[in-house]
């Protein structure tokens, strides 16, 4: 009977959620690459950045070696329990020194709500790396948008259908697809990832 509710459950959440076909105008300069920690080194340098999503920050460490932006806010809310308070004092302990530089920034609470406290045309990139749903990963992108520079590059983590041993079916390839249909966005690049599952970047077509 579990496993029967189980696919149940993931039925109706495929049906819940749109299903976008990118066109070629979408992807004509797509890129593979190999690993997300690749695809960063690509992303512009000396760049006001942000990670959103940063639990134990050790991603966060492959960002600051690859690609060393001149500001990189981390946002994450540090509310759960699994994401605890404790972990946002290990990440502040371990930026110490660039929080005091102000060259790394914490900013707390949930994605959607901190972006709208931000400039627009403020970001020259995002990686996002939350809950994966498709309707947080839209409600991400729509707010993101209007922050981004002109060229702006909005990444993000599990570019993929779900976590099928968990029977989790998560959002962010349709929500997406979805964007950048509506917004006349396109497929930068793809990470290829297995074990740590894909990422993806997007940016506006030509570049404005």
């Amino acid at each position: 009977m579990c496993a029967e509710q189980n696919k149940a459950d993931r039925v109706h959440e495929w049906k819940r959620i749109p299903h976008p076909d990118l066109e070629e105008r979408h992807v004509a300069n797509a890129r593979l690459v190999a690993t997300r920690g690749q695809m960063i080194g690509l992303l512009p340098r000396d760049a006001v950045a942000a990670e959103i999503g940063v639990s134990r920050g050790k991603f966060t460490a492959e960002i600051m070696a690859a690609n060393r932006p001149r500001k990189l806010h981390l946002v994450d809310v540090w509310a759960s329990e699994r994401y605890t308070d404790e972990l946002r004092q290990r990440v502040e302990r371990t930026y110490a020194a660039e929080i005091a530089a102000n060259s790394v920034a914490v900013n707390l609470g949930l994605s959607i709500e901190v972006g709208r406290t931000f400039p627009d045309a403020y970001f020259d990139w995002i990686y996002i790396d939350t809950d994966h749903s498709y309707p947080t990963t839209r409600d991400e992108l729509a707010v993101y948008e209007s922050k981004m520079k002109p060229g702006g590059i909005i990444a993000g983590h599990d570019y993929v259908m779900g976590n099928w041993r968990g029977s989790l079916k998560f959002g962010v390839i349709e929500a997406v697809h979805e964007f950048c249909i509506a917004r006349s966005w396109e497929l930068l690049y793809v990470t290829t990832e297995q074990t740590t599952n894909a990422s993806f970047a997007i940016r506006k077509i030509g570049g404005a």
